[in-house]
């Protein structure tokens, strides 16, 4: 009795998960492509159609790189040239025009005047000269034509006066000036007591009336450059 019950047991099991499979199967059939060669053709094409769309999209995409990358480069090259432009300007290596002054020094006798005749002027005076019209606003000097920069040297050679390479061994001199606000550079310069000291010395200056073109030109010597070196430009993206 008992092995009939486990028999009618086990069939019972069997039948209800054959059932069970076959509901299944019902519930989740298989999906077949049930497509036709034409439409088949049909999804190919517009599966060729979306890659040719992406190819051109790659390709613009690095086209604009590309044009960044160089635009980028073209940038900064500018950005170079005006660097050095404008340190070649703050050298006094190009000619430069602006507002200013012509000042001229001469030589000065009394009517009475006895005694040795000036043609020079010496190193000392030109120095306190220079020191006065920058500390009034002078932008940019030039003495006989010779461009004043932070390493002019002004010195005395046997008897002569030596602005950079130009010796001053005649008068008159002419001195150009160039000042931002010139108006206010000529008031303080005609109030200047640097007048006297050059009166001192048998020699006077005459001041022109306020210009708006006075041509300096470019310092003409050679600088020499003892510690500095150039150095190897490192990669991008290190």
């Amino acid at each position: 009795m008992e092995r009939r019950l486990v028999h009618f047991t086990l069939i019972t099991i069997i039948i209800g998960f054959m059932l069970a499979v076959q509901l299944q199967t019902k519930r989740h059939p298989v999906v077949r492509d049930t497509r036709d060669i034409w439409e088949l053709r049909k999804d190919l094409k517009q599966e060729q159609e979306l890659e040719q769309q992406l190819l051109l999209e790659i390709r613009h995409n690095d086209e604009k790189i590309q044009n960044y990358k160089q635009s980028r480069s073209v940038n900064q090259r500018a950005a170079l040239e005006e660097t050095v432009n404008e340190l070649k300007r703050e050298a006094g290596l190009t000619e430069i025009s602006g507002p200013g002054l012509l000042l001229t020094i001469e030589p000065f006798y009394p009517d009475n005047y006895v005694g040795p005749v000036v043609n020079t002027v010496s190193p000392e005076l030109l120095k306190r000269f220079i020191n006065e019209l920058n500390m009034y606003g002078a932008k940019e000097i030039a003495i006989a034509n010779e461009r004043i920069t932070n390493t002019t040297a002004i010195r005395d050679v046997n008897g002569v006066t030596k602005i950079g390479n130009t010796k001053v061994s005649s008068l008159p001199i002419q001195v150009k000036v160039i000042a931002d606000n010139v108006t206010t550079f000529h008031n303080r310069l005609k109030a200047s007591t640097i007048f006297d000291d050059f009166v001192i010395e048998n020699l006077q200056i005459t001041v022109s009336e306020p210009m708006t073109t006075v041509v300096i030109p470019k310092y003409d010597g050679n600088w020499h450059i003892r510690y500095m070196k150039a150095v190897q430009a490192e990669k991008e993206g290190k």
